[in-house]
C-alpha cells in the first residue's frame, strides 16, 4: 500500500499518509499563518516519521491517486504542514471524488481563515463534501493568538470566530482546538469560547504533532 505519489524526476514525496486508523492528505505547504510553535518553523517538515516537506503543489488527481481505497478509514482528513483551503478548488475536487469513491467522513484542519482569504463565504461549498472541521482556536484572545501564530492577515482571530459560527450555521460538525502548555493560553477560557458558540472543544499537547 503506497502512501505518497511520485512525481516525473522528482524524489518520492508524502501526499497521503495514515495515522490513528485515518487517512491524512498533504496538498500544500503553503499558510496564511506563521506559528512559532508548527514543526516546520522549528527546522523539521516531519510529522510521525512522515516527511510533510513538498516542492511544489499537487494537483486533485495526483492527490488522488496516493489513496488506495478512501472506505477503508475511519475519517479522511485534509492536513499537512500547510493550510488547506487555500487551496479550495483542488480541496474540494478531492474531496468531492473521495465521497464518491465511499470516504465514510472527510474532515478539514485548519486555522480558520478561508472566508477571509478567499473574500467570501465558502463554507456551504464545502457543506457539500465535508463533515467536520478541526479549527485552531488556539487563544483566548486576539492579543495571545497573534503572538503564537504571527498573522500576516489583520483581523484574523475575529475572522476565524466568524468561520467557526458560518460553518456551524452550513451543517458543518465544528471543534476547537487549543495548546496545552503554549505560554499565555487559558485552556478554561478556549473551552469557554467552544461552548458559547455551541461547538466541541479538544486540548492539545505543546509539541505532539499528530
Amino acid at each position: 500500500m503506497t502512501q505518497s505519489a511520485r512525481r516525473q524526476g522528482q524524489a518520492e514525496e508524502t501526499l497521503a499518509y495514515e495515522l490513528h486508523g485515518n487517512l491524512y492528505l498533504n496538498i500544500t505547504y503553503h499558510c496564511t499563518l506563521r506559528c512559532a510553535f508548527c514543526p516546520k518553523f522549528q527546522g523539521t517538515w516531519e510529522v510521525q516519521n512522515y516527511d510533510l516537506l513538498l516542492t511544489r503543489e499537487p494537483t486533485a488527481d495526483e492527490v488522488l491517486a496516493a489513496v488506495d481505497d478512501p472506505a477503508r478509514y475511519r475519517e479522511i482528513v485534509f492536513c499537512g504542514l500547510g493550510e488547506p483551503t487555500l487551496r479550495l478548488d483542488t480541496l474540494l475536487a478531492v474531496a468531492e471524488s473521495l465521497k464518491g469513491m465511499g470516504a465514510k467522513h472527510i474532515r478539514i484542519n485548519t486555522d480558520g481563515l478561508a472566508n477571509l482569504v478567499h473574500g467570501r463565504d465558502v463554507t456551504p461549498e464545502l457543506a457539500r463534501w465535508v463533515d467536520s472541521v478541526s479549527i485552531s482556536l488556539t487563544a483566548q484572545d486576539e492579543e495571545t493568538y497573534d503572538r503564537h501564530t504571527r498573522s500576516k492577515r489583520p483581523g484574523a482571530y475575529a475572522a476565524m470566530l466568524d468561520f467557526a459560527r458560518a460553518a456551524k450555521a452550513a451543517g458543518i460538525a465544528v471543534t476547537l482546538t487549543a495548546i496545552n502548555g503554549l505560554d499565555g493560553v487559558d485552556i478554561r477560557a478556549c473551552e469557554d469560547i467552544a461552548r458559547a458558540l455551541g461547538v466541541k472543544f479538544r486540548q492539545r499537547e505543546l509539541d505532539v504533532v499528530g
